[in-house]
């Protein structure tokens, strides 16, 4: 009869394809890219800026954005603002990375932005297992699950 296939670990996996990650420093970018397309197979689209971000959006389609909370410029809490007020990313999970991580400040950004946190420095090995947790928090079921 062939294998049995459970359809709704297969239905999240296909659809949790696609990172935008915005970073300023370049090491950390590179360690993430390197952690997310080969270990976790995912499709990143990386930006130094705030203001890349809001211009590759909507172009790149993201699954979720991994933000760095502090960047020159619009730093990840005002992209997010701002990417917010467009109904194509008003429910895209977001993940903020941060360095600066009193538990105010997680929870803060929890709050204002229904966000997840992942504090600096993150393992590489683990991140992209990380973020697939957090997808499957943040994530609806499918329906009829």
């Amino acid at each position: 009869m062939g294998e049995v296939v459970d359809f709704k670990v297969q239905m999240t996996a296909q659809r949790f394809k696609k990172i935008l990650h915005a970073e300023d420093d370049p090491d950390i970018r590179e360690i993430a890219r390197m952690s997310l397309e080969m270990i976790g197979g995912f499709e990143i689209l990386q930006c130094a800026s705030g203001e890349e971000v809001l211009k590759a959006a909507n172009d790149f389609a993201p699954d979720m954005f991994l933000m760095d909370v502090m960047m020159p410029g619009m730093d990840g809490r005002e992209s997010v603002r701002q990417l917010r007020q467009s109904a194509n990313f008003a429910e895209t999970p977001v993940v903020f990375v941060t360095a600066k991580a009193s538990n105010v400040d997680v929870d803060q950004l929890k709050e204002e932005f229904e966000a997840a946190v992942i504090t600096k420095p993150f393992d590489p090995i683990t991140l992209p297992d990380q973020l697939k947790e957090i997808w499957s928090r943040m994530t609806p079921e499918p329906a009829g699950s």
